[in-house]
């Protein structure tokens, strides 16, 4: 079977400068409507944030601890807007994430931002559903997007969204998707057929597989054979590196299937771990990265303030923070509304730019990188701003 998939120091100033416009321009005025709470922005406006901390797992606390870090640092660049964060521990799990969201609501919080685990934050969302509260969390299973609850990590809805609409400018346009047979690999693989169906591109074939490496040596050679019959110019996987991906395309090579023939594609990162780009399969491969400028600004920013690395979706704390502190910066009560978090303008982040949708989902800026050389070449840079390239 494949393995499946403190306190802060001082900061340079022209961070603090970078930081300071970030927030500054983050959202537009917008006309709001009645579906969350009234608050009142002339006192810090009170922010619950839950936490996976408390079950004793060392790598959820070290999280736990990442996060608050990123949002207590969202908090010190906010220019104007005051925010009283309150932190409450899940321990990663569902009822005790109901639990303190109520506690949290009870206790005066107006917006919640987390928990973590698509499971913790579903049962958040549905125990304060009908306290007019809404949860930004920071899962990326859109499965439990939707009402009061919003996710705030990166989609296969974006993933897929972007590289088919540059592979289709490139003048690949006829796909072919490959995906392993579990669940997550499965909503990858509809969310690429859902951006192929959008973008006007060809599906060429769908081909799953077990995820054995006996299973998978056995489905090469069919699918090979149909990449080449249906003149597929690209094959978008759904596996990553940490899984099926390297066999795949080695043996998909070796049965007349490369990059040399067709555009490989992922809808996991390439790049990830680091080692991952010496694999000579994926040379001049396609995935999406997050605007790496600015993901590299707030790793050095993160380590400057805590000594540390920060965990890898640590930003999206900030991101909250930096969402609701510029909305509450707009003055105005119904500033925390469904209407509000979904301003079409939306917000710029950490990782570049996003917005919060109607449906509980959202979309992100995202770049086209390759790799090449075993080095991360950047094709087509993220969007810095909506209507522009990618969207």
């Amino acid at each position: 079977m494949f393995n499946v998939l403190s306190r802060a120091r001082k900061i340079p100033g022209h961070l603090f400068a970078f930081l300071f416009v970030m927030l500054a321009v983050a959202c537009q005025p917008v006309t709001t409507s009645q579906n969350g709470p009234s608050i009142n922005t002339d006192r810090p406006v009170p922010v619950a944030l839950l936490v996976p901390a408390g079950s004793g797992n060392a790598g959820y606390t070290s999280l736990a601890q990442s996060l608050e870090n990123a949002a207590r640092l969202a908090i010190s660049d906010l220019d104007g807007a005051q925010i009283d964060l309150r932190v409450y521990s899940t321990a990663g799990n569902a009822d005790q994430a109901a639990a303190v969201a109520m506690q949290a609501v009870n206790d005066g919080a107006k917006i919640i931002l987390g928990p973590v685990f698509a499971d913790a934050a579903n049962a958040a969302g549905v125990a304060v559903a009908n306290r007019n509260i809404n949860v930004l969390a920071f899962s990326n299973n859109t499965e439990i997007a939707g009402g009061n609850v919003f996710v705030l990590g990166n989609t296969f809805e974006n993933t897929a969204n972007r590289l088919v609409q540059y592979g289709t400018s490139q003048g690949r346009s006829n796909i072919y998707i490959v995906h392993g047979n579990d669940t997550a690999e499965q909503i990858g693989r509809d969310a690429i057929a859902t951006a192929v169906r959008n973008s006007g591109a060809t599906l060429a074939g769908v081909a799953g597989f077990e995820l054995s490496q006996t299973a998978l040596v056995q489905a090469i050679p069919t699918i090979a054979r149909e990449v080449r019959s249906t003149g597929a110019d690209t094959v978008f996987f759904t596996s990553g590196t940490d899984g099926a991906l390297p066999l795949l395309t080695q043996l998909l090579s070796e049965n007349g299937v490369s990059t040399e023939t067709a555009q490989f594609v992922g809808l996991r990162r390439f790049d990830v771990p680091a080692a991952a780009i010496s694999l000579p399969g994926i040379q001049e491969g396609l995935f999406a990265i997050p605007d790496p400028q600015m993901a590299a600004l707030f790793r050095s920013r993160y380590e400057a303030a805590f000594a540390e690395a920060p965990h890898p979706i640590a930003g999206l704390a900030y991101d909250g923070i930096a969402a609701i502190g510029a909305l509450i910066n707009a003055g105005q009560q119904d500033a925390l509304t469904t209407t509000a978090l979904t301003q079409g303008s939306g917000f710029v982040g950490v990782s570049g730019i996003f917005r919060l949708r109607t449906d509980g989902a959202n979309e992100r800026g995202l770049a086209v990188a390759t790799i090449r050389d075993n080095q991360v070449v950047q094709l087509d840079p993220a969007p810095r701003r909506f209507g522009g390239a990618g969207f």
